[in-house]
C-alpha cells in the first residue's frame, strides 16, 4: 500500500470505461474494513451507476441552482459553486459514484450535546478511514477516484434522492483515469510533526 499512498492521485478526467463489479465490491469491501470507533462501523454506502447515475446528476444540477439563487446552506461560500459544477461534470465521467452515509449521523442543522458531538466526530473519523481505505484500494486497482465534498451545495436535494438514513457525508467518483496529474504541494514535515520526548 505505501505505492498506492504516494501515487494515488484525485482524478477528475475518466476514461468511458466500466468498473467490473468484481473490482466494485473489492474496493468497497476494503472500506469495511476500516477501523472504527468502538467497532459501531457507522457506514453505508450507495453505489450509482447507469441511468440513476444520470437521475442522480439532475438533482445535484437542480441543488446547485438553488444555491445560486440564495437559497444557501452555504451563503458564505458562494464563490465556490463553479467548482461544484465542475464536480458534477466529473461525476458524469466517472463510472460509478459512491455515496457515504453515516447511519448514526444526526442532521447537519440539529443541535447537539458535547457527548453527541464527540460521537459525530468520532463516526466521521471512522467514516473518513473507510474512505481512505477505498481510495487506496482503487489506487491499486488502476482505478483513479475523486474524494467529493461538493455535494453539500445541494445537501438537501441529494439526500430527499438518496432516501437513507443517516447524515450524508461524501460522494466518491470511481473511474479509469483519462490523466495522471502530477502530486500537488504537501507541506513539509517540519512544519506539521511535533516531536516530544
Amino acid at each position: 500500500m505505501i505505492s498506492a499512498i504516494y501515487d494515488r492521485r484525485s482524478i477528475r478526467k475518466f476514461l468511458n470505461k466500466p468498473i467490473s463489479r468484481e473490482d466494485l465490491t473489492e474496493i468497497l469491501e476494503s472500506g469495511i474494513k476500516a477501523p472504527s470507533s468502538k467497532n459501531r462501523q457507522p457506514w453505508k454506502f450507495i453505489v450509482v451507476q447507469g441511468a440513476e447515475k444520470e437521475e442522480m446528476l439532475k438533482v445535484f444540477r437542480r441543488g446547485i441552482a438553488r444555491e445560486e439563487k440564495g437559497n444557501a446552506l452555504l451563503p458564505q461560500s458562494r464563490q465556490h459553486i463553479p467548482a461544484a459544477k465542475y464536480t458534477v461534470d466529473i461525476m458524469e465521467e466517472a463510472s460509478a459514484a459512491v455515496f457515504v452515509v453515516n447511519t448514526l449521523g444526526k442532521d447537519i442543522l440539529s443541535e447537539m450535546t458535547p457527548e453527541e458531538h464527540i460521537y459525530e466526530i468520532c463516526n466521521i473519523q471512522s467514516i473518513s478511514a473507510a474512505i481512505q481505505n477505498m481510495l487506496l484500494t482503487a489506487a491499486e486497482k488502476g482505478i483513479g477516484s475523486l474524494w467529493i465534498c461538493d455535494i453539500y451545495f445541494a445537501y438537501a436535494e441529494i439526500s430527499e434522492w438518496l432516501n437513507s438514513e443517516g447524515q450524508l457525508i461524501a460522494a466518491i467518483a470511481f473511474g479509469y483515469p483519462d490523466e495522471f496529474p502530477k502530486a500537488r504541494p504537501r507541506k513539509e514535515l517540519e512544519d506539521v510533526v511535533v516531536w516530544r520526548g
